[in-house]
């Protein structure tokens, strides 16, 4: 294993260590800036526990939501990613190289696609 493989290996490993606390952080800080929002409104307003319950409930939403755009981001990127490793074009499906011509070929470079994929697999954390 090269030094760049141990790199590119470690720089994907901190991009989803960076996603996970992205996604914590957005389920939390929503319903904290709502009940915020909300006990400054009831301390001016004098409404008690009302808009505290509301931008509670509000905070919630927003921060689930939250939670949702970034999953779909994070499964799209999944998805091209593997895509790009299968040397398929994430947007057309299709092959984006040629390997070799004829049924022996073929073969040849299916098997050594084949073991290509499972030392990737075998050295994803």
């Amino acid at each position: 294993m090269s030094f760049k493989d141990i790199l590119k290996q470690q720089q994907s490993g901190m991009e989803a260590l960076a996603t996970t606390g992205v996604i914590g952080l957005h389920l939390v800080s929503g319903p904290l800036v709502g009940f915020a929002i909300g006990y400054g409104l009831d301390y001016w307003l004098d409404t008690s526990p009302w808009c505290k319950l509301f931008f509670l409930l509000l905070g919630i939403a927003a921060g689930f939501l939250n939670v949702y755009r970034d999953t779909q981001h994070l499964l799209k990127k999944m998805a091209a990613e593997d895509a790009r490793r299968k040397g398929f074009s994430p947007t057309s499906g299709m092959p984006t190289r040629q390997t070799g011509t004829g049924a022996g070929a073929t073969q040849g470079t299916r098997e050594t696609n084949d073991r290509a994929d499972a030392e990737n697999h075998d050295a994803q954390p």
